[in-house]
Parts: structure tokens; C-alpha cells; sequence
């Protein structure tokens, strides 16, 4: 069995929180807040809680090690405080860092202080909305590299009844079929056969890019 990724969360306002929680599903999480009452909220969820001033390298050394896997600082309207909790994971030796910035200098800051990967969760969230309020059939999605995007979306009309092959999506679109989620009955149907025909009842995980993938509700793109 694969042994559980070991991961620390630092900053629990409602991001860190409800990022720590789900994390915790499936990792063993270390949440850190220098506030007693977050701590409270969150310590029967996660595997371990503990109020810490993470500004100070003594007191983070004592309790993350670099044999954490992983290590998300969520603190991103305290720019002194993620700045320096980001440059104390990267001495300790954390192997990936993940931090919440405000803005792009922000951003700039802690990339060279040693973060891996940048999170602007509030502008993620508005492009999440924005797509899914311009194309009502896109149910969710997951952005790549390069415009490239993982997509849920509900088949358009015009799909109903035929098959992948028929539908030839990745020559008319240049867009791939991952899986498809069967709602009726209820199955995940992986690489699913060229011969596999579209229902009403199904959702459509898909791969290309957003403007292909877009393309997918145009009048054009939905006549075959």
C-alpha cells in the first residue's frame, strides 16, 4: 500500500480550513495557525493541530521537518508572515511549497523566497464561475499547462445517440474523451471504446484546449 503523503497546511482562515479538511481525507495533515480558536475548529478533522507561531524558524523547525512531502502556506493577506514562513519551509527542506498570494509582486516575492507553486484562490475561483455562467453545459474543470484544460461538461443535444467514432471529436475539435460518468445506471467508464454512444443521462471528461473545448456549444460545432 502506498504510504500516505505527510502534509502541512499553515494559515487556517476559510481557504487553509477547508483546504486542511479535505486533504486530510487522504493525507496525513499537520495543521499549524498561531490563532487558538482555528485550531479549535479544526482539530478533530485533521490528523494533527497545533497553534504555532510559524514566523519563527525555531518553532517551525521543532515540528516540520523535510520529510514532509508537501507543505501549503495560507496566509496571503499577512505578506510579511507568508514571505517568511515560505523562506523558513524552503531552509527546512520541504520538497514542494505551495503559497497563497494576493497579488503579483506577491506572488514574485515568494517564488524567490523558494515557493513551487503560487495560489490566487479567489481568481481561480472567478474564472471557475466566469466559464461555467458563459457556457452552462461545463459542470467543472481543471486548468493545464498552455490553455489546455480537463473538463466535465453535459453532452450538447446534437451528440445524443451516437457514438465516439461517429462524433470524431478529436479531428473535428481537436478535444479527447477521457472517461465519461454514466448517471443512469451509475458507472465511470475509462477510455471508453469508439463504439460507446452518447446518453442524455451522460457527462463527458474531456482534454484540449479551452477554446476547442469551448467550440463544443457553438452551432457550428454541434452539427455533424
Amino acid at each position: 500500500m502506498k504510504e500516505k503523503k505527510h502534509i502541512v497546511v499553515i494559515g487556517l482562515g476559510e481557504f487553509g480550513q477547508e483546504l486542511a479538511r479535505q486533504l486530510a481525507k487522504d493525507c496525513e495533515v499537520l495543521a499549524l495557525d498561531k490563532e487558538e480558536a482555528m485550531i479549535e475548529a479544526i482539530l478533530d478533522q485533521v490528523q494533527r493541530a497545533l497553534i504555532l507561531d510559524v514566523r519563527d524558524f525555531h518553532s517551525l523547525s521543532s515540528v516540520v521537518t523535510k520529510e514532509f512531502d508537501e507543505a501549503i502556506v495560507s496566509m496571503g493577506e499577512s505578506l510579511e508572515s507568508s514571505i517568511l514562513t515560505t523562506l523558513h519551509l524552503k531552509k527546512i527542506g520541504v520538497k514542494h511549497i505551495w503559497a497563497k498570494a494576493t497579488s503579483e509582486d506577491h506572488a514574485t516575492i515568494l517564488r524567490s523566497v523558494g515557493a513551487n507553486e503560487i495560489i490566487f484562490p479567489e481568481r481561480e475561483t472567478a474564472r471557475r464561475l466566469a466559464a461555467q455562467l458563459t457556457n452552462p453545459n461545463l459542470l467543472d474543470f481543471i486548468p493545464l499547462e498552455e490553455d489546455y484544460r480537463v473538463m466535465d461538461v453535459a453532452p450538447p443535444n446534437s451528440f445524443y445517440g451516437h457514438s465516439l467514432i461517429e462524433l470524431n471529436l478529436r479531428k473535428r475539435l481537436g478535444i479527447f474523451v477521457l472517461a465519461i460518468k454514466e448517471l443512469i445506471p451509475t458507472r465511470f467508464v475509462f477510455l471508453p471504446p469508439p463504439e460507446f454512444v452518447i446518453k442524455p443521462s451522460d457527462i463527458l471528461v474531456i482534454i484540449g484546449k479551452e477554446e476547442d473545448l469551448i467550440r463544443l456549444w457553438d452551432k457550428g460545432a454541434q452539427k455533424l
